[in-house]
This record gives C-alpha cells, sequence and structure tokens, in this order.
C-alpha cells in the first residue's frame, strides 16, 4: 500500500516551483510599489544572476497566473499589484 498522498506536491516539483516564482514576483512588485515595471524588467531584475533563458520564462508566466488571479495588474504596459494585494501585504506585517 502506498504511503504518500499523490495530490501533496513534491518540493521540486513544477507545480512547487511556480508557486516560489509566482510568490517571489508579488513580493518583488510589492516591495518596489509604488514603482512601475514592464514584464520584461521585473523578469530581469527578478533574474540578474542567472544565465538561463528559462528562469526569464519562469518569470514571465508566474506574472501572466498573478495577473489571472487578480493580485497584479497590467496598465499601459507596466506591472503593479492590484489594492487587493496591497491591503493583504499590509495584513502580513501588522
Amino acid at each position: 500500500m502506498a504511503t504518500e498522498d499523490p495530490t501533496c506536491s513534491r518540493p521540486n516539483d513544477p507545480a512547487s516551483e511556480d508557486r516560489r516564482t509566482e510568490s517571489a514576483a508579488l513580493a518583488f512588485a510589492l516591495k518596489e510599489h509604488p514603482a512601475h515595471l514592464t514584464i520584461p524588467e521585473l523578469s530581469l531584475a527578478m533574474n540578474r544572476d542567472r544565465t538561463n533563458f528559462l528562469d526569464g520564462d519562469e518569470v514571465e508566466r508566474a506574472i501572466r497566473e498573478l495577473i489571472g488571479a487578480g493580485l497584479l495588474h497590467l496598465a499601459a504596459g507596466f506591472v503593479v499589484p492590484t489594492r487587493a494585494a496591497i491591503y493583504f501585504s499590509s495584513l502580513e506585517t501588522d
């Protein structure tokens, strides 16, 4: 009988890595707020020390997911945290 729950994510599975990247991208956007960054600028800032092309793609996917979830907003080409994301972030730090 298997003892592992197949629905639990493993530390290095793609879904877990995507969630970590999304969390890092949101945290970075919140930290930089009220600065407005484009998607390539945000990706470059998060990947300064990396040389792998896929790292940039990973950040851009994370940004798209966060926009879809309503945590980031794309306005005139700039990525900004939504009011809800800013409010939630302030709850965590109080």
